[in-house]
């Protein structure tokens, strides 16, 4: 029995009906939501670390789904955060050119 003890999408229990199981799930309270889907959001961007390059673009799906459940705990729409991250790589880029630092140096004007 793998998958258990974690969120899980709000269809998941329909499709483990339809399997003919029983599902047992609880709701979480409000303040735990939030500390859920983060623990959530680590898992799929494990899942996504690991992905192989035709399993990657649903492990991103569940990453977007999962940034999209947080930024309603926060009061905010899944646009509000792209606005955010549009604003921010206006800022200071994005990565594109994937960039790697490996160090800064002092400059010599001391």
């Amino acid at each position: 029995m793998t998958g258990f003890g974690k969120l899980v999408r709000d269809r998941i229990p329909d499709l483990i009906t339809a399997d003919g199981r029983t599902p047992v799930v609880e709701v979480l309270p409000t303040a735990e939501r939030r500390p859920a889907l983060l623990e959530k959001l680590a898992e799929e961007a494990a899942e996504s670390a690991a992905a192989s390059d035709d399993e990657l673009p649903e492990e991103l799906a569940d990453v977007v789904e999962v940034v999209r459940a947080l930024a309603r705990t926060l009061g905010l729409s899944f646009e509000d955060v792209v606005d955010l991250a549009d604003s921010k790589r206006e800022l200071r880029g994005g990565f594109d050119e994937g960039l790697f630092l490996v160090r800064a140096e002092p400059s010599d004007g001391g």
